[in-house]
């Protein structure tokens, strides 16, 4: 196709009621058209405007996902090795900013792991700090992937999907590329994705996407953002396989615990409790460590 995006805004941007979904082929070809670059600013920002008021129906996000997962530079894999994908856009606010421990347990267990990401909220501790604090490098480029931890920036899988996130900080929404860039999966081989949701009505669609798609994919309450169990208490956390879905968690019941020894939200005191936890010198949180578990238990069933 490719003939401008303009006849696509018109129907997506017809008011929360006149609006028209796009089919999954429509969408694949905008997004498309977006990550080329062959749209103007105004464009995107007139589809990102239509698209926050009207909502992404799951066609259309399986379709932004066909368009960015034909386009992305991937991390090439050992094919008979799934890698855990764990997407860190948020950061921590108020709580520790834990998906680096989540990231390196796993590791410690042997799994393959991809943390890909980007600030998209300033004035947060984001886990790459963390993970920097921790001595960890993010890689230049996707031919450094290896088979234990691999921490590459959203810029470096797409230059083209790292400018649209950034449209937040001129129009000060979000759009699909933030749930997008939490649904993807930015290896060459078979991913499962830890993805996680803010708000429960993403939850129902971040849920029907993976089943259109058929992701292998693991969904949760994220903790401010991010797709870590709160170390205080277990969400729901939800393993999705060949369309179909299981509850492999049912949420904590009861009263926050208090977890007295939680680190400052900084990434140094942060970076701290995750090595001594690695170290086996403190316990890790139960809820992460039944995640940890659960993962685990997904990737023998893949």
């Amino acid at each position: 196709m490719g003939m401008g995006i303009g006849h696509y805004i018109k129907e997506i941007g017809r008011g929360k009621d006149g609006a028209r979904s796009l089919t999954r082929e429509q969408a694949a070809d905008l997004l498309g058209q977006v990550l080329d670059q062959q749209v103007s600013d105004l464009e995107i920002g007139a589809f990102c405007l239509a698209m926050r008021i009207k909502g992404e129906t799951p066609e259309e996000m399986a379709g932004f996902l066909d368009a960015a997962h034909a386009r992305l530079n991937k991390l090439s894999n050992d094919p008979s090795k799934t890698t855990v994908v764990i997407p860190c856009y948020n950061g921590a606010r108020k709580l520790p900013a834990l998906a680096p421990l989540l990231a390196l347990l796993l590791v410690q267990q042997g799994v393959r792991v991809c943390v890909h990401g980007t600030p998209t909220e300033s004035s947060r501790t984001t886990s790459f700090e963390v993970f920097e604090a921790m001595g960890h490098k993010p890689m230049t480029q996707v031919s450094d992937a290896h088979d234990g931890l691999n921490l590459i920036a959203t810029e470096v899988l797409s230059p083209a999907l790292k400018n649209l996130l950034d449209v937040r900080r001129v129009v000060n929404l979000r759009n699909p590329a933030h749930s997008l860039v939490k649904l993807m999966n930015p290896c060459q081989g078979s991913a499962l994705i830890v993805s996680s949701y803010t708000h429960p009505e993403y939850a129902h669609s971040m849920a029907q996407t993976f089943q259109l798609t058929q992701a292998n994919a693991f969904l949760l309450r994220g903790t401010e953002g991010e797709p870590v169990a709160d170390a205080r208490r277990a969400p729901q956390m939800d393993f999705f396989h060949n369309g179909s879905t299981q509850t492999v968690q049912a949420a904590q019941a009861g009263a926050l615990q208090s977890i007295p020894d939680l680190p400052a939200a900084n990434a140094e005191s942060t970076a701290e409790y995750i090595q001594e936890i690695l170290n086996q010198q403190r316990a890790v949180p139960s809820p992460i460590a039944l995640q940890v578990q659960h993962i685990l238990q997904a990737l023998k069933s893949l």
